[in-house]
């Protein structure tokens, strides 16, 4: 019995995990996390979140916010049809020498906020 139990907590805990990046309506995001061990400092390295509109419906993405002033992003100006694709694009200031970790808070209108996450490593500037 302890062992069904195990499992069932096990399933629950990672589709609930998991929920956000593959929703059955709305927007799904390629990947919700995108990992970079290695920028060159100083470099003009983007960071894209490709998604794709899942409802029936166009969606326009009310706002898209940084937990910082060394990340920006640039959504979609215009709605983005029903089963078509946009992305959001993020860039970090890489002239910040270390590792960092950001996030980016999507809100698409009439629908819950997605949270994106950028990692990585900006290396100093003689390497």
């Amino acid at each position: 019995m302890r062992t069904i139990v195990s499992a069932f907590l096990i399933i629950f805990l990672t589709s609930f995990a998991y929920g956000q990046s593959v929703p059955k309506k709305g927007l799904k995001f390629d990947e919700i996390e995108i990992i970079r061990p290695d920028i060159s400092y100083g470099s003009d390295e983007l960071f894209i979140f490709a998604f794709k509109n899942l409802s029936k419906k166009p969606v326009a993405i009310a706002s898209v916010q940084t937990s910082c002033g060394c990340t920006t992003a640039e959504k979609p100006k215009e709605p983005i049809g029903s089963k078509k694709t946009g992305r959001i694009s993020v860039s970090y200031d890489t002239k910040r020498v270390g590792e960092f970790v950001k996030s980016i808070t999507v809100t698409p209108e009439g629908m819950e906020p997605i949270v994106l996450t950028i990692r990585g490593n900006v290396l100093p500037e003689n390497q």
